[in-house]
């Protein structure tokens, strides 16, 4: 199923009225033209009147607007959004585009993601435990079984992928040029890898698909993954991230080399429960140790990990459910950087269906349910991203669970009047608040925040606005655990930090532009990574600093004296002379007037809590939260603030 046309999906497809302004026009109905130009007519009298519009400063209702040229020319349906953004001039495109563009959304956080299916395939631990896991629909033994595993085919990304026939060059370029055709800039394209355990297939066949995606990007017909790389690495339409969907059991040592030489920067990893009668009963094929396990892993070979996790399965309760969350968000061992969440929904064909019709199990009353999943995303610590909340799966097709397609908006409304507040990192970053207040450039401030987690030290870097609580950019940064060189990837042995995901939010701007109006492109990512590279030299004492970076961002780390090593780009440190910055951009920024004012901030500040103490420099302050977490084992503490100013004299590299 492709994006719904203009008339399909309503005024907020538009972001409700467009402010442009509508001419009189003649209401007079014109008869006797072809059906082909009465509709080019059409078209072009309603681009022609926003841009009347634009000249006279008035505002204007596009969807009247298009039933009035429709009536006139007498449509059986009113112009495509599609149709409307063909026909916009050059000239005019710049100013246009934004009112036209259909769910802004799509590219608010500064990239267009592009989803993706492999072919069905039976569940890899079937082997081991005899049957799937018994939520599970999809996959070839099931009633959808031209569905991939835990899918049943009718989701959006589903019914593209059957359309394409499971290729994935189909899918990829069908799915940007549509993009692009609804008025997104898609020069950033981040792919998401979904359907079943990708990495439990033959490694001919994955070589096959991802060789496929980056050619659907570069336009190259490639023989082997290197080649296909190094033509998307060029390509003008950059693949800036690849996520792969997998299991625990499918994300060790050999399974990430595999997924590095992909390009994937990012793991999304089911996990579903942190209790380990719940994995054993709901039949998941892993203990909770092994997800321990491949976190620690993943982390310290520099991806970001995402976790699937499914409140309201059997033999849990409400109770429960909110501790599995607090241990989830809290515990040093799991503290993943992003969430999907997926409330247990009844399939018929699966285990639990039968469970549910012999009524041994029943989900939560659709209003408690709400009022779980506000209560979790109270939990949620800035640093996380809850990237999904319930599956994309047609309501039609749900015997018994959520009955509404808009829980996260239920709950966030809920949140609100019971007095709590989500700051996790979609709800504040910038181009989703773009959509609803400006933020103000003069108003924005670097803020550290440091955490212990799997075996190592994270410390998150982002540039926000405190007042308004909007996140303009964010910084990851591991410290690598003390595990043997044996155990890491090659790029990474001895004293090594790395920068595991580096992003400035905003409405997309293409590559190699501009736009004073928008975040992305100002300098705030040469600002981070300087401070990152400061932070490895005088805190990590480390020898050098890798990037598991973007196939299509590398020429941006290069620009910043960083060089391809393996899969990571990488800069050999240097300890600087009397404690000054060892990136001369970051130097060259604080004689800029960023200010050097360093004040630590109560844990409580993490939660959203106001309040300084006595300056300290932030080197004793990261320190100090060391020890807290060497003592406490859950330390986790905003460090500092810095007022931003946007350097004058710093090159700007593009991101």
């Amino acid at each position: 199923m492709g994006q719904p046309t203009a008339e399909e999906a309503g005024p907020e497809s538009f972001s409700g009225r467009v402010f442009l302004s509508r001419p009189k026009n003649n209401r007079a109905t014109v008869t006797g033209l072809p059906p082909e130009e009465a509709r080019v007519r059409a078209v072009a009298e309603v681009v022609n009147g926003l841009i009347a519009g634009v000249k006279e400063g008035k505002d204007v209702d596009l969807n009247q607007l298009k039933t009035e040229v429709s009536r006139k020319y007498g449509l059986s349906r009113a112009p495509k959004l599609v149709e409307m953004i063909a026909a916009v001039p050059e000239e005019h495109r710049a100013l246009l585009l934004p009112q036209l563009r259909a769910k802004p959304v799509r590219t608010a956080s500064g990239i267009a993601v592009v989803a993706v299916m492999s072919k069905p395939h039976r569940c890899p631990h079937i082997a081991t435990t005899g049957n799937i896991c018994i939520y599970c629909p999809g996959g070839p033994d099931s009633d959808f079984e031209y569905s991939t595993q835990s899918y049943t085919g009718y989701e959006p990304t589903s019914m593209r992928a059957i359309r394409a026939r499971y290729n994935p060059y189909v899918q990829a370029r069908s799915r940007v040029d549509q993009l692009l055709k609804l008025g997104h800039v898609v020069d950033k394209v981040e792919f998401i890898l979904m359907g079943g355990t990708f990495m439990s297939l033959p490694g001919e066949y994955r070589d096959y698909f991802i060789r496929n995606l980056h050619d659907a990007l570069s336009g190259h017909s490639s023989s082997c993954v290197a080649e296909a790389v190094a033509y998307s690495e060029e390509s003008r339409t950059k693949c800036i991230g690849l996520t792969i969907e997998t299991r625990p059991d499918y994300c060790l040592g050999p399974h990430l080399r595999d997924m590095l030489a992909y390009g994937c920067t990012r793991i999304e990893m089911g996990v579903q429960s942190v209790y380990e009668d719940v994995a054993r009963d709901t039949n998941r094929g892993h203990t909770v140790e092994a997800v321990k396990e491949c976190f620690c892993l993943a982390k310290d070979a520099g991806f970001k990990v995402v976790c699937h996790m499914m409140p309201d399965l059997p033999n849990v309760g409400w109770e429960r459910d909110i501790e599995a969350f607090r241990e989830f968000f809290e515990s040093p061992a799991f503290r993943a950087d992003g969430l999907k969440l997926y409330p247990t929904l009844v399939i018929r064909g699966t285990g639990l269906y039968e469970l549910w019709k012999a009524g041994l199990y029943r989900n939560y009353h659709p209003d408690k349910l709400v009022d779980l999943v506000a209560r979790i995303l109270s939990l949620v610590p800035p640093w996380v991203r809850v990237y999904r909340i319930q599956r994309d799966i047609p309501m039609p097709l749900v015997t018994s669970g959520v009955e509404k397609g808009n829980l996260r908006e239920l709950a966030l409304a809920r949140m609100a009047a019971l007095g709590l507040r989500c700051r996790d990192v979609r709800t504040r970053e910038a181009g989703i608040q773009d959509i609803h207040h400006k933020v103000r450039p003069e108003a924005v401030e670097l803020i550290r925040r440091d955490y212990s987690a799997n075996s190592g030290w994270e410390t998150f870097l982002a540039y926000e606005d405190p007042r308004q609580d909007v996140l303009v950019g964010l910084l990851r940064l591991r410290q690598v655990s003390g595990r043997s060189d044996k155990e890491r990837q090659p790029e990474l042995r001895g004293r090594v930090s790395i920068v595991r995901e580096l992003h400035v939010y905003g409405t997309a701007v293409a590559v190699h532009a501009r736009d004073p109006g928008k975040f992305q492109h100002q300098g705030y990512g040469s600002l981070l990574m300087a401070e990152a590279e400061r932070i490895a030299v005088q805190e990590h004492r480390s020898a050098k600093i890798a990037v598991i970076s973007g196939v299509g961002t590398r020429h941006y780390y290069r620009k910043l004296g960083y060089e391809l090593e393996g899969p990571y780009m990488v800069k050999h440190l240097t300890p600087a002379a009397g404690g000054q910055p060892a990136h001369p951009i970051a130097l060259q920024a604080l004689m800029a007037g960023v200010a050097a004012a360093s004040t630590a901030v109560p844990a409580a500040a993490a939660a959203g809590a106001a309040g300084a103490v006595p300056a300290v420099s932030p080197a004793a302050a990261g320190a100090a939260a060391a020890a807290a977490a060497a003592a406490g084992g859950s330390s986790c503490s905003s460090v500092y603030r810095r007022r931003w100013t946007r350097p004058a004299a710093v090159p700007v590299a593009v991101s």
